[in-house]
């Protein structure tokens, strides 16, 4: 076979060995948008690799100008065609150092900018130069791109038929990659059986794992967006009512809409209410949107937090960050007027089926109630008629307040939501607006063990095709409970949504709506037939499966650690070798300085035979070896006679002068390739005592 088509050829599997694993992020990015970039690191460390087997003399150069080729290609890649400046230096540097922290900070798939994309291809380009100065040892060239792919699957695990096409596809490459390597008949006598154990593997994970994330894979890390200083949107209410008319957005939309949501509060301490948000960067979707809206926010209006639903699924023309657990849309830094596109979703409840659902326990009992004053558990008992938590609970406790409380009227509207206002509205007012009501309504729920939150933002004007504007007036906080199977359902204890205010026909408001409609009156109340609390809690513990993912997980640190240790062990381990024989003096420094040049040659390749004298090595140095080592063996050599056959012997200054013939040998061999460099920097055989 030609040698200079093996070599191609090795090369090219070498770097589709690279580039597979960096498609392993598709769960992250999606596949095509990774697909250019991972392309075009690779064809430029190819292009590299091809010049200098063309030019001998850029041969030493090579990893260096791969590494340069593919950070120029990435560059105008991802920043456009442009000439290198430090912008497009700084946004190399950034993907190196942050875009691989910001992809945690997002919600997945994650958008393709560059910002959080660009390590990926990096990491390729990378592991695809350390590649091809591998390729003499094909099985150790693989290593890089191995590593690229356990980062992929730190990120996010594949599993499934998935997997199982990824593990083949690499398969076949190392296959292919072995089969030309190898030499004569030997070719295919590993790399069949190295497929059917792949193969066997990978269907044997696909039908145990179905899924489970290792315990070794990174998590998300949630944005920590500076502190706001601006008002909490529930003590905005009754403002916002006593000042209806200025408008806050408008919003355009392809069905009717019930409410929009700016925040949700979880939190409650007794006194203050709180937003127990963790917010992410939004990715490119968070799933199929059923709705969509255009929604307009004039300056000066609404603070950070933009109109949402309670599962946003995609937003374009702002990139705000979101809480994927209540919907929040958070967008820190706005500045002036904001037009954003929205498209979210809703759960398909049959219209007959709500009544009866039970609770979802597993929607915590969020923030607590705080220090409950006397009363109000009696309160929520007698509410709620003593029944068990479900919805049908939740329900009865929302009629009981839309029953026997109103809403207050008039130029001045009580504000607060602590249980020092809540007493006032429970005991002697009975009057508020829906801050009170909302938050009495989610302290009585919790207490009687429903789990439920505050929800903050407007009631949606009717209409529908053409553009609807949201004014203070608008200004709405309701509570939501979650429902097993379903998730958080909002609610209106204000009695709004009996009295049609805001109702959106259809979809979830008008599942609940009928729920209400089939709601028994109070002496005909029973507890549906649903678990205590919630259908059955999900399993604390480990899947039987887990030991296996773990433990492959597990393995596969520990092969790399033995590779880091084993790396680091040998110089570290020459050296303490070195130091050791540094300490001896008189003819056994002179000795030990003869060792440690002859095991010095040995690591850089130098035949060494047993019972070799100084001198015999001089002779066996080829003529291409820099004239300063045979000059520092001859040197050497003279030192051993001395040493050994003069009757003077010895002393101090002749075993420095042996340790500086030693130096002089080293710093010969400093112009050897830097291949053989690295080799004898990790050469284990050198550490192995040789006979003198």
């Amino acid at each position: 076979m030609n040698p200079q088509w093996t070599q191609r050829t090795t090369v090219i599997l070498l770097l589709l060995a690279t580039g597979l694993p960096g498609l392993l992020f598709a769960p992250v990015f999606g596949f095509r948008p990774l697909l250019l970039p991972i392309a075009v690191a690779l064809t430029a460390c190819f292009a590299v690799t091809e010049l200098c087997a063309r030019v001998a003399a850029l041969g030493p150069w090579r990893p260096l100008l791969a590494l340069v080729a593919g950070l120029l290609a990435l560059g105008e890649l991802e920043f456009g065609p442009r000439l290198p400046d430090a912008a497009l230096l700084r946004g190399l540097l950034d993907g190196v150092t942050q875009s691989w922290q910001l992809t945690l900070q997002s919600t997945w798939p994650a958008r393709p900018d560059p910002d959080l994309l660009l390590f990926v291809p990096l990491a390729v380009l990378a592991a695809a130069a350390l590649g091809v100065e591998l390729q003499r040892r094909p099985v150790v060239a693989l290593t890089p791109g191995l590593a690229v792919a356990g980062l992929s699957q730190a990120y996010t695990a594949l599993s499934g038929p998935v997997a199982t096409a990824a593990g083949l596809a690499y398969c076949a490459v190392v296959g292919a990659l072995l089969a030309v390597t190898r030499r004569g008949a030997g070719r295919l006598a590993l790399v069949v059986p190295s497929a059917l154990v792949a193969v066997a593997a990978a269907a044997g994970l696909t039908a145990l794992d179905q899924g489970n994330r290792p315990s070794l894979a990174i998590t998300h890390e949630a944005v920590s967006p500076q502190a706001l200083r601006v008002d909490d949107p529930l003590d905005d209410v009754a403002d916002r009512l006593t000042h209806p008319a200025p408008p806050v957005f408008s919003y355009t939309s392809t069905a009717p809409v019930d409410r929009w949501r700016t925040a949700v509060l979880d939190d409650f301490d007794g006194v203050t209410w709180r937003a127990d948000a963790n917010y992410l960067r939004l990715g490119s979707s968070l799933g199929e949107a059923t709705f969509h809206a255009r929604i307009t926010v004039p300056p000066g209006s609404g603070g950070p937090w933009l109109p949402s639903q309670a599962e946003p699924a995609a937003v374009s023309g702002v990139a705000p960050l979101v809480d994927p657990r209540t919907g929040m849309l958070l967008l820190p830094d706005r500045r002036g007027a904001v037009g954003y596109e929205l498209g979210w979703r809703e759960p398909a409840v049959a219209p007959g089926d709500l009544l009866d659902a039970g609770i979802d326990a597993g929607g915590h009992l969020a923030g607590g109630v705080g220090q409950v004053p006397p009363g109000v558990a009696d309160l929520a008992k007698t509410a709620t008629g003593g029944l068990r938590p479900s919805f049908r609970t939740a329900l009865v406790l929302e009629r009981y307040l839309a029953e026997h409380y109103h809403q207050a009227v008039g130029p001045v509207l009580p504000t607060g939501s602590g249980w020092a206002q809540l007493r006032t509205f429970l005991f002697g007012t009975r009057a508020g607006t829906s801050e009170q009501f909302a938050a009495a309504y989610v302290a009585l729920a919790r207490i009687v063990g429903i789990p439920a939150r505050i929800a903050v933002g407007f009631r949606a004007p009717p209409g529908v095709g053409g553009s609807v504007t949201v004014h203070n007036g608008d200004a709405f906080a309701w509570p939501e409970v979650a429902v097993a199977g379903v998730g958080w359902v909002p609610l209106d204890p204000t009695g709004g949504a009996a009295r049609g205010a805001g109702a959106a026909p259809g979809g979830l408001s008008g599942s609940t709506d009928q729920a209400r409609r089939d709601l028994p009156p109070q002496p005909q109340l029973y507890d549906p037939d649903v678990p205590d609390g919630d259908s059955p809690a999900p399993a604390t513990g480990e899947s039987p499966t887990d030991w296996l993912v773990d433990a492959a997980a597990w393995l596969g640190a520990g092969v790399a650690a033995l590779l880091v240790l084993l790396t680091v062990a040998v110089p570290v381990l020459r050296a303490a070798r070195t130091a050791r024989r540094r300490r001896r003096a008189g003819a056994d420094a002179v000795v030990a300085a003869w060792k440690e040049a002859r095991d010095v040659l040995r690591a850089y390749g130098f035949a060494t035979p047993r019972g070799a004298t100084v001198r015999d090595l001089v002779r066996a140095l080829p003529a291409t070896v820099d004239t300063s080592v045979a000059e520092g063996l001859v040197w050497l050599a003279r030192l051993v006679d001395i040493a050994l056959w003069s009757g003077d012997g010895a002393d101090h200054r002749t075993g420095e002068q042996a340790w500086s013939a030693v130096r002089a040998i080293r710093k010969g061999l400093t112009g050897t390739p830097w291949r053989a460099r690295v080799r004898a920097a990790f050469d284990v055989r050198s550490l192995r005592a040789m006979p003198s």
